[in-house]
């Protein structure tokens, strides 16, 4: 059987030019970068064409064992292309450090895959290096300014903007700095976020053109003064150096999947503190070329799904028109309690116990999100048809049809019944709604997301956070939406409490606001901004030969 990087490696890709103009686009909209990739001009997203149809591939809550969202995202893409509807795909960018962490990469799997590969997962086209300088040079023109006279009055005790790296490293998360005698800066703690969980990568994929970067960008929280006043980007006098570098980046990136269809990567991949999915240059960009746009957000439903809906699609205007819900039967054996090495054999009783994690995913997309959803089993050799009958039955309690997916094995054609139902869905009238009203409290917001989407019993708020919270709102912020970091293991904030926890609540230990984002960063549990490697890192896997060909990626 053939890896994943050796089936990429072994396509048949079309020059850029053309999966371009397959779209009807040519000359000064097609920056190309290479032969196979290319920059799309980002005021495409302002065409003066009819929007198609968008589709949010999301899942159950991640597991070891794998799910496969972004493998499924790319399958129906390519089966719906198959089944003569003009569907583009729509991805976040890969970040280097869960591939050299535990993912290894990001451009889905099998025979559904986008291409070139190990382009895409390594530095593509330098975007998330652009945000990391953009990020950095903020930081450093903080920490010049308190060198140089401290004009702006900043409390180098409340700085809240860290410096970043595209990297898991545990060791720069808390830091001091500035070390070493005057000539080297003022002594502080400073800590590192991975560039991905950066307000400036939000704030890329939320903005809506170079204006609007620059405006989001002037208006970032970084520091606080000494009498508690907010410090903003354009009082540090960064704003236009940062949009600057910024630029080129803000151009979608156009790639192809293995049955050269086209597709955007570009922008956003975590769920937590950024928001989970593509930029919203790109999801227009996507959804003004074809009839249908194909997109997914990170992570389960209760965080790449709801940060998608409640701040993606509330600053777009974007409605979605069905939703999929990708699930294994392995993964839902795992949240009934079965082991990752035991999950090849037949265990009804541990899939039906794990199943709820499945059926509260679809009951909040149907129900607390009016939308029509499908689940889509992505299939393994190992599944039983007593299995698969037990989730369809169960999924049809719901009233949700549930269709197998095998675009792993098989790419598009494997994913022809799931793309019928999608299209079926998408005349479907749906009733979109958003979990929480804006102009609410914040405390209502975050008890609005824990009881609908989390069913936890509400919100403990600490100490410290109790005190952000009164900042916050005596400073106008209070009318943002929210970004909940929580663990994606669970539907609570605890890892370790798999399927359908309930009897807990949620706790807030942090608050700020992420203005140029715009929206309000509630860090709950023990979440991390910076995460760690494994014990075995993917990047041990990892090679190259004397003619240049990676091997190990997948």
């Amino acid at each position: 059987m053939l890896s994943d990087i050796e089936i990429a490696q072994a396509a048949k890709m079309q020059p850029i030019t053309e999966i371009a103009a397959k779209l009807g686009l040519q000359g000064e909209d097609v920056i190309p970068y290479g032969h196979y990739k290319a920059k799309l001009n980002h005021l495409l997203a302002k065409a003066d064409k009819p929007e198609g149809k968008l589709v949010l591939v999301t899942a159950i809550s991640p597991t070891p064992a794998g799910e496969g969202k972004t493998t499924t995202s790319v399958g129906l893409a390519d089966a719906m292309n198959a089944l003569g509807k003009k569907t583009m795909l729509c991805l976040r960018e890969p970040s280097l450090g869960p591939v050299f962490g535990i993912k290894g990469g990001a451009a889905g799997g099998g025979y559904a895959q986008v291409v070139p590969m190990e382009d895409i997962n390594l530095h593509f086209t330098g975007d998330i290096h652009a945000i990391g300088a953009a990020n950095n040079l903020l930081a450093a023109m903080i920490d010049n300014s308190i060198q140089q006279g401290n004009p702006l009055n900043i409390d180098p005790r409340r700085i809240t903007w860290k410096r970043c790296m595209d990297m898991n490293d545990r060791q720069l998360r808390f830091i001091v700095d500035g070390l070493g005698g005057k000539v080297n800066g003022t002594p502080r703690e400073d800590g590192f976020d991975i560039t991905v969980a950066s307000e400036v990568m939000a704030v890329f994929c939320l903005a809506t053109d170079l204006n609007d970067l620059k405006e989001r960008l002037s208006r970032i929280v970084c520091a606080y003064t000494y009498d508690g006043q907010p410090v903003t980007a354009s009082q540090i006098g960064a704003a236009g150096a940062m949009t600057a570098l910024l630029k080129d980046a803000l151009d979608p990136n156009l790639v192809q999947t293995l049955e050269n269809n086209p597709a955007i990567i570009h922008g956003g991949p975590f769920a937590n503190i950024a928001h989970g999915c593509n930029s919203l240059q790109a999801t227009e960009t996507a959804m003004r070329l074809s009839d249908y746009t194909v997109t997914e957000a990170g992570f389960a439903a209760d965080l790449g799904a709801e940060k998608f809906l409640d701040i993606k699609c509330r600053a777009a205007g974007f409605h979605p028109d069905a939703v999929v819900i990708v699930a294994t039967v392995r993964a839902l054996k795992y949240h009934g309690g079965v082991p990752k090495a035991e999950l090849n054999s037949e265990n009804l009783e541990a899939l039906e116990k794990g199943l709820p994690n499945l059926l509260q995913h679809v009951d909040n997309v149907k129900n607390v999100y009016g939308l029509p959803c499908v689940v889509a089993i992505n299939a393994f050799p190992t599944d039983t048809k007593a299995e698969l009958d037990l989730v369809e039955s169960k999924c049809r309690e719901l009233g949700v049809n549930v269709r197998l997916s095998e675009v792993w094995a098989k790419g598009g054609e494997g994913g022809l019944a799931l793309a019928e139902e999608v299209v079926r869905l998408c005349d479907e009238p749906n009733h979109f709604q958003f979990v929480y009203d804006v102009n609410d409290s914040i405390e209502d917001k975050l008890n609005a997301i824990a009881t609908k989407v989390y069913h936890a019993d509400g919100v403990v708020i600490a100490a410290s956070a109790k005190k952000q919270l009164k900042q916050l709102t005596e400073l106008g912020f209070d009318k943002l939406p929210i970004c909940m970091a929580k663990t994606q293991f669970s539907f609570s904030d605890d890892a370790s409490k798999l399927g359908a926890p309930r009897g807990f609540k949620i706790t807030v230990r942090d608050l700020k606001v992420n203005a140029g984002a715009g929206f309000l960063v509630a860090k709950t549990g023990d979440i991390m901004t910076m995460p760690g490697l494994p014990k075995v890192p993917s990047a041990e896997k990892i090679d190259v030969d004397e003619n240049g060909k990676i091997t190990g990626l997948f």
